[in-house]
């Protein structure tokens, strides 16, 4: 997997349609979640973008400390069906974190994870704090790296 890192700026159309496209397929159709994925925050964000030859298979955006929250944060963490199979989830969280750190100097990350992900997460040093909460209908759990 190819992993590219760019502002909302930067992003092609094409590129653009396939992040949307991406999250539409995974979160509102295979997760069956209404819910407004185009929150104002993409322009604020890095995209990490994983592809394979031109196909996007996996994707997060990041965000300098104070955006999303106080912390640097990960969020819109997704992997094409097909593809989970090959650990990408693995390597787009991982370019992810390592993303942050060198482009934000920060080493404290926070995400709000959906709770059947926590043991991916702690994979890689996240760990749980607070209660569990309902997003869009979802459990989810608050997780921090530090």
């Amino acid at each position: 997997m190819q992993i590219s890192i760019k502002t909302f700026e930067e992003l092609s159309l094409h590129e653009l349609y396939q992040l949307l496209q991406l999250r539409a397929e995974v979160f509102v159709v295979e997760q069956d979640c209404v819910y407004q994925d185009i929150d104002g925050k993409d322009e604020k964000a890095l995209h990490v973008l994983g592809f394979e030859g031109d196909q996007l298979v996996a994707y997060t955006r990041i965000f300098p400390p104070g955006i999303y929250f106080s912390e640097a944060a990960i969020g819109r963490v997704v992997v094409k069906n097909q593809s989970r199979k090959n650990r990408f989830g693995h390597e787009i969280l991982k370019a992810s974190i390592e993303a942050i750190e060198k482009r934000f100097d920060t080493r404290k990350i926070k995400l709000s994870a959906q709770t059947y992900l926590t043991k991916f997460y702690e994979s890689h040093g996240f760990m749980q704090t607070g209660e569990g909460y309902l997003e869009d209908g979802i459990p989810h759990i608050a997780m921090v790296k530090n």
